[in-house]
């Protein structure tokens, strides 16, 4: 099974630029979206188009127009779609959607960024609740591959000038440490870190400098997270930079399964 996570910043315009012919030509098994920035009737042309490359599709749009949401794409039909977590202030921003499989649930995840104090604590307070989410929803589904967008940089490998961004949101000590804490409690695998161990990997790149994803100077906020039970099933992961329809590019892993 190959899993993509791409956050596509705006599931319409990605498409203007070719995103349906990437899909064509990657075939992912499962793709999950985040910051699809549409609901559901506003892009029926666009869902043709993936129904007609053979996948169902599945979306989680947020209450607020133009803004987050996440979407799933499978060629299998799941066993069970849940749409959102069961927390009001989580699903309102269409953040959360899984479908289960009988060997795998795959969750995408469009954590919210930190951007000023006040949605900095929110950030926190999300990373906070969305732990405990999966700490129970690991026992009972505990195969779980959780891709997304977490806004966070783990470690200093994962960002280009991690000196220079230690103030930043993303990348400041409370948000890595939940991070590594989310990891622990979780009983999760950056599935990333699991093959490659070099720097210069990154999944963003800033728009405000078109030149900084030309020399990469990027950071790496995109994760496939696997469960430590599906462990023996990983076999390769990668991220995938030449794919261009958005300020992040795809991430990939694939199981066994």
């Amino acid at each position: 099974m190959n899993i993509i996570s791409y956050n596509v910043n705006g599931i319409r315009a990605a498409m203007k630029k070719g995103l349906n012919e990437w899909i064509a030509a990657a075939q992912p098994d499962v793709l999950c979206l985040q910051e699809i920035k549409a609901n559901e009737n506003q892009i029926a042309n666009e869902m043709q188009i993936l129904t007609d490359l053979g996948y169902n599709s599945y979306w989680h749009s947020a209450q607020k127009k133009g803004y987050s949401g996440v979407a799933i794409l499978t060629k299998e039909k799941p066993l069970h779609v849940q749409f959102g977590t069961g927390i009001d202030y989580i699903d309102n921003e269409g953040r959360v959607l899984r479908v289960d499989f009988a060997d795998v649930s795959i969750i995408s995840l469009y954590l919210p960024s930190g951007t000023n104090l006040d949605r900095l604590d929110f950030k926190m307070q999300f990373c906070h609740d969305f732990l405990n989410y999966i700490k129970e929803l690991r026992i009972s589904h505990p195969n779980l591959v959780i891709c997304g967008d977490y806004n966070i940089c783990h470690e200093a490998i994962d960002i280009w000038d991690p000196i220079r961004n230690a103030k930043v949101s993303g990348f400041l000590p409370m948000e890595r440490e939940w991070l590594s804490e989310y990891i622990i409690q979780c009983d999760l695998i950056d599935s990333f870190r699991y093959f490659v161990k070099e720097p210069h990997h990154y999944s963003w790149w800033s728009q405000r400098f078109p030149s900084v994803r030309l020399e990469n100077k990027g950071w790496r906020i995109d994760y496939n997270m696997v469960s430590k039970p599906l462990e023996n099933k990983l076999k390769r992961a990668a991220i995938l930079p030449e794919a261009k329809h958005s300020d992040h590019c795809p991430v990939l892993v694939e199981l066994d399964v």
